[in-house]
C-alpha cells in the first residue's frame, strides 16, 4: 500500500512483540558522498546497495544536469560514468532539503569552471551556509549568499585560489567534510584548518574520509584540527559498496526494544561505522535510559531516543544539542511540542537542551496527539514508535519519510504493525 500519499497515518498500539526481519535501505550520508565523487572520477563507478529517496535523488538530477551520467540499473543501485568534471547547468540546481547535497556540492562546484547556482526548498532557504561560503570566497572563488542560508551563487575559474582554508564547522560537520572532498581537485596539497573545538558529529567525518580513499583519495589528519589534502583527484571504483543506514535502524532497534520484540536487521551496531549506531547501547538501557544523554555525536538519533524517553522510568535530559535547531527543522522545538502534544508538560526545552519528564504510565494510555512532522522524516518516523505504545497517534504527512526511507511505513506494516489511512 501507498502510504506516502496519505494525509495523515495513525497506528493501533502492538498487542505482542514485534517479531521479524528486514533489510535496511543504504546510509544515505555515504550514498550522497560516494555518487559526488564517483562523478568527480573520470571513468564508470557502481554503487551497490545504495539508498534510492529524495535526497539521493536530488543529488542524481544535480549531477544529470551537469553532465554525468547517473543510472538505477536497480532500486539500490547507481551507474555513475563521467568525464571527471562537472559542467555548467542551463538553470540553477534544485536539492530539495537535502542538506548533505547542498553543501557538498557547494565547496565541489567551486573547483569547476562556470556559474553555479545551488539552491533548495523554502526549509533549505533557512538552513545556514554561510560559513561554508565565507571560507570559498577566502579561497579566491566568487561565492554569494545573499540571507546566509541557500541559494548560493558560485563563480569559479576552475579551481581554488589559495592553498589553505580556516572553517568554523560548529555549526555543522558537513563544512568540513564538503571542502576535504573538494580538497584532491586542487592543483597543490590542500590545508583544512579547524577554528575552535566544536565539530558538531565528528564522526561523519570519519564518513567522508574512508569514502575519499575508496575512491584514490590521500588524506591526513595532522592532529585534530588540521587535515592536508593531497591533489590526487578521484579515480572510479568498478563495485562500491555502501553499509545500511544507521540512523534508519534506531527506529528499528527502538521498535524491538519498546515491543520486546526481535528484528533482524541483518546487521551488527557494532560493525557500523555511522555515529548514529552509537544509540543502540542508548536504546537497549529502556526503561533504564541514563538521566542525561550527550548528543552532540548522535544528532539524527535524537528524536528516536526523545520519544523513548517519554516512557522511560525516568526523567531524560539531552545536552550538547544546539544543531538540531539548524536540523531540517528545528527538532529541539519539534520533539518537545509534539512530546506535549501526546501530554501537557511532558517535555521542556532550552538552548541546546531537551529535557523529557518521562511518565510509564502511559504505555498502554490513550491520547488524541495529531504530531505534527514539519515536513521532517526523522520527527515523522521517531513518534511512530509512540504510536506501537499507545492508542491515538496520528502522524502528519506521513510522505516526509521518503527524503531518506521512502519504504518505512511498508517496513512497518510487513512486521504487522497496524497502520490506517
Amino acid at each position: 500500500m501507498n502510504y506516502l500519499t496519505a494525509p495523515s497515518l495513525s497506528l493501533n498500539p502492538c498487542k505482542a512483540p514485534i517479531v521479524g526481519s528486514l533489510c535496511l535501505p543504504g546510509s544515505k550520508s555515504i550514498t550522497n558522498r560516494a555518487l559526488l565523487l564517483a562523478a568527480l572520477a573520470k571513468g564508470e563507478s557502481r554503487l551497490l546497495r545504495a539508498l534510492a529517496s529524495d535526497d539521493t535523488r536530488h543529488m542524481s538530477e544535480a549531477l544529470l544536469a551537469m553532465g554525468v551520467t547517473v543510472e538505477s540499473p536497480s532500486p539500490s543501485e547507481f551507474r555513475v560514468v563521467s568525464e571527471g568534471f562537472l559542467t555548467e547547468p542551463v538553470g540553477p540546481l534544485f536539492l530539495g532539503n537535502a542538506g548533505t547535497a547542498t553543501r557538498f556540492l557547494t565547496a565541489a562546484l567551486a573547483t569547476q569552471k562556470g556559474t553555479f547556482i545551488v539552491d533548495g526548498d523554502e526549509h533549505m532557504q533557512k538552513r545556514p551556509i554561510a560559513p561554508l561560503v565565507d571560507a570559498l570566497s577566502r579561497l579566491g572563488i566568487s561565492a554569494r549568499t545573499d540571507t546566509g542560508c541557500p541559494p548560493v551563487e558560485i563563480t569559479s575559474p576552475g579551481g581554488f585560489g589559495a592553498s589553505k582554508v580556516e572553517i568554523d564547522a560548529g555549526l555543522s560537520s558537513q563544512y568540513i567534510s564538503a571542502l576535504l572532498m573538494a580538497g584532491p581537485l586542487h592543483s597543490e596539497a590542500f590545508q583544512l584548518q579547524l577554528t575552535g573545538t566544536d565539530i558538531g558529529a565528528k564522526g561523519y567525518i570519519e564518513i567522508t574520509l574512508s569514502v575519499m580513499r575508496a575512491f584514490g583519495a590521500e588524506v591526513a589528519q595532522i592532529n585534530e584540527g588540521l587535515w592536508v589534502v593531497q591533489p590526487t583527484g578521484y579515480q572510479p571504483v568498478p563495485t562500491y559498496h555502501i553499509e545500511p543506514d544507521a540512523s534508519a535502524a534506531t527506529y528499528l532497534w527502538a521498535a524491538e526494544k519498546l515491543t520486546n520484540g526481535k528484528i533482524d536487521l541483518g546487521v551488527a551496531p557494532q560493525s557500523m561505522m555511522q555515529p548514529d549506531a552509537q544509540a543502540w547501547d542508548i536504546i537497549q538501557a529502556w526503561p533504564h535510559m541514563p538521566g542525561e544523554i550527550e548528543g552532540s555525536q548522535i544528532q539524527d538519533a535524537i528524536p528516536t531516543l526523545a520519544v523513548m524517553a517519554a516512557f522511560n522510568q525516568t526523567p531524560v535530559r539531552f545536552v550538547g544539542i544546539e544543531n538540531l535547531r539548524v536540523k531540517e527543522c528545528d527538532r529541539i522545538s519539534a520533539c518537545c511540542n509534539e512530546l506535549n502534544r501526546i501530554k501537557p508538560r511532558l517535555a521542556g526545552e532550552e538552548q541546546a537542551e531537551l529535557l523529557v519528564h518521562s511518565d510509564p504510565g502511559l504505555i498502554g494510555g490513550k491520547t488524541d496527539a495529531q504530531i505534527e512532522t514539519y515536513h521532517d522524516h526523522r520527527i515523522a518516523m521517531a513518534f511512530s514508535l509512540a504510536g506501537l505504545l499507545m492508542e491515538g497517534i496520528t502522524i502528519l504527512d506521513p510522505g516526509c519519510v521518503a527524503k531518506t526511507y521512502p519504504e518505512y511505513w511498508n517496513d512497518l506494516a510487513s512486521l504487522g504493525v497496524s497502520l490506517v489511512r
